[in-house]
């Protein structure tokens, strides 16, 4: 009789580098794997048949179908080692005979599962985008994210450095390259928790605005303002950067904000940030990217596209450089934080891990899983290089002077 573990030797061969358990009793792999996926339910095959690929092993996870025990990072690299995981005809086949012709009907997807209505990239549509992925519970991000509440690539100096520590740092670097000094006006844009504009604030005694569309993020970040006793200094606003009209700011920053604008809006963003910039001022803009080989954005259908990040585009870098210097800014810098995020996303998994029945407290098994599939996977893709994260600096030149020093004191 076809067993279970048969059909996954006939999919992805005999010598795996992870184990396979099964709920007919069957098994492959390696007893002493690293990581072993456990197919739980026929659901988990449903899922897969009618959705094959990415989106049908992604749905049986966040719903439960299919787990992921021991080392999630060894479970997701199968994918490079083996990377022909798609089922073929004949796969498709023996799988629906093994679960019955029940097994091509779909299954309603789990509702964590979101597709937007409207145009892309409206404000609307944008705000649902931004609720969807952020407004899931400030507890739950702080368990995630750690006391310092930022949600963006760290900087470290080393790799055993605490990740509060390398989130300072990389605000410190923000501040040093957009020179910020007392009594400067900086905007942040996407501020989060408030974690960049607090920076600003109590080490270099700028005046800050941060904004975001996530409500419960500026809930929270002008708690901290207010605790922090900055509430003079400085503002959050829920609010679109396409709205923001109180210029001239000296500084402005964009951390982790930039894969929600989309190719299409990519003039209309720098044009605006460049008018709301007095002439001298510095914008510098951190956001993930693709390299040039790979198409851009985040695969639309695809897991991160449905469950994460819905209508996030990552763009190569040299087209975002163009499109900045196209809108009147001159840019002065690009530093590659790739290595960083890859640390910084597997911080962030252990968090989620080392405290997970809190997490499925807070938020759910099913909104968890989709957290922990999704850092872990970005982890890997950052240490392949099919993800790419950078920090474009430029400046808004006031005629001919750039107000740039002749040798930069951050280093890249």
């Amino acid at each position: 009789m076809t067993t279970l573990a048969d059909l996954i030797t006939n999919w992805l061969g005999a010598d795996l580098p992870v184990r396979f358990e099964a709920y007919d009793g069957s098994a492959v792999g390696p007893p002493d794997a690293p990581a072993t996926i456990v197919v739980r339910s026929p659901k988990a095959l449903r899922r897969i048949v009618t959705a094959p690929g990415e989106l049908g092993m992604a749905r049986a996870y966040v719903a439960g179908d299919l787990d992921l025990e021991g080392d999630i990072f060894s479970a997701i690299t199968l994918n490079t080692r083996l990377p022909d995981l798609k089922l073929g005809p004949s796969q498709l086949l023996a799988m629906a005979r093994f679960i019955g012709p029940a097994g091509l009907l779909p299954l309603r997807p789990p509702a964590e599962e979101v597709r937007l209505r409207g145009r892309r990239h409206t404000k609307q549509r944008d705000a649902a985008a931004v609720t969807h992925h952020y407004d899931v519970g400030n507890d739950f991000y702080r368990l995630v994210l750690g006391p310092s509440l930022t949600y963006s690539c760290a900087l470290f100096t080393d790799p055993a450095e605490s990740l509060e520590t390398a989130q300072d740092n990389k605000h410190e670097l923000v501040s040093s390259k957009l020179d910020l000094r007392e009594g400067m006006r900086l905007l942040d844009v996407g501020c989060g928790w408030g974690g960049m504009v607090l920076h600003a604030a109590t080490q270099h005694g700028a005046d800050a605005v941060g904004v975001t569309l996530a409500r419960e993020q500026a809930n929270l970040a002008s708690k901290r303002v207010a605790e922090a006793g900055l509430a003079d200094q400085i503002a959050i606003r829920v609010q679109d950067y396409r709205d923001i009209d109180d210029g001239p700011y000296d500084a402005i920053s964009s951390i982790g904000m930039f894969e929600h604008v989309g190719e299409a809006r990519l003039t209309e963003y720098f044009t605006r940030l460049h008018r709301l910039l007095r002439p001298g001022g510095r914008l510098l803009n951190h956001g993930i990217g693709r390299p040039a080989t790979k198409s851009s954005g985040i695969s639309r259908g695809g897991f991160v596209d449905r469950y994460v990040f819905p209508d996030g585009e990552l763009l190569e870098v040299g087209r975002v450089v163009s499109v900045m210097q196209e809108c009147g800014f001159e840019v002065r810098h690009v530093e590659s934080l790739r290595e960083h995020y890859s640390l910084t996303l597997r911080r962030w998994t252990a968090n989620l891990e080392a405290h997970w029945d809190e997490a499925v407290r807070l938020v759910g098994g099913p909104r968890a899983r989709t957290w922990r599939l999704y850092m872990a996977a970005s982890a890997v893709s950052f240490d392949e290089g099919s993800n790419q994260i950078y920090q474009v600096l430029a400046v808004k030149a006031d005629g001919h002077r750039s107000g740039m020093p002749l040798r930069p004191r951050w280093g890249s």
